[in-house]
């Protein structure tokens, strides 16, 4: 069963700009794959139609066969639940502590207090980040502040995750450990698609490859023809 389908998907912005053109493509249950292409070819468009931060121009974005059309209002936010988002510019609260926004998606979800607690230490943990937790962002490095945001992003488990270049500002020992975090995310039942320009990093993991050109799905790549490379 598919997590996330996409049916001849198109999306043009007004002025006639065409960022994708009759894209399709499905992301499987427990699948890791990533999008490459270069710049402006349509990856950040792309993750966007996925958690509803844009709506296609024309075919059907489905996921767990819901066509994300039909998600209006209030269900948006429920949406957001299931997909956890990566942004480039890390979109932290700079108000709040680095615990505090780690913990946001759970709050919101309505879970204890306890819980809360045990999730945000175990994902800073895991990135790191675990003496820094009282911190506010403005008092951490790009790729602190990076690594808060994929916390964020995974705390809650989400069925899908989307990350748009998680590794920009991220040196190759650091980028190397953040993907190897997210390898582990499948078999905890989370799907993850990545956006990434760094073609060596892409070649390395070798998992399946979305390739976009002109907005268009030029190549869909599968381990093996990687592995064969």
């Amino acid at each position: 069963m598919s997590v996330l389908r996409f049916d001849n998907v198109s999306k043009q912005y007004p002025g006639g700009r065409t960022a994708l053109s009759e894209i399709s493509f499905e992301v499987g249950e427990g699948e890791m794959l990533f999008i490459t292409g270069h710049s402006g070819a349509g990856k950040s468009t792309l993750l966007r139609l996925v958690h509803l931060a844009e709506r296609p121009s024309r075919g059907a974005v489905l996921f767990s066969e819901r066509n994300l059309l039909r998600v209006r209002g209030r269900k948006v936010a429920m949406h957001r639940r299931d997909v956890g988002v990566v942004f480039q510019d890390h979109r932290l609260l700079t108000d709040r502590t680095i615990f505090e926004n780690v913990a946001l998606p759970l709050i919101l979800r309505g879970m204890r207090r306890p819980e809360i607690a045990k999730r945000v230490r175990s994902a800073l943990e895991r990135l790191g980040l675990g003496a820094r937790e009282r911190a506010l962002p403005t008092q951490l490095s790009a790729g602190e502040q990076q690594r808060v945001g994929i916390a964020r992003a995974i705390v809650a488990e989400p069925r899908l995750l989307v990350a748009d270049e998680p590794t920009g500002n991220l040196d190759p020992t650091l980028s190397a450990e953040i993907m190897a975090l997210f390898e582990t995310l499948p078999e905890r039942g989370t799907s993850v698609m990545i956006a990434s320009h760094d073609l060596a990093l892409v070649k390395r993991m070798r998992k399946r490859v979305l390739v976009l050109d002109g907005g268009r799905l030029a190549d869909d790549i599968s381990p093996e023809e990687l592995a064969d490379e």
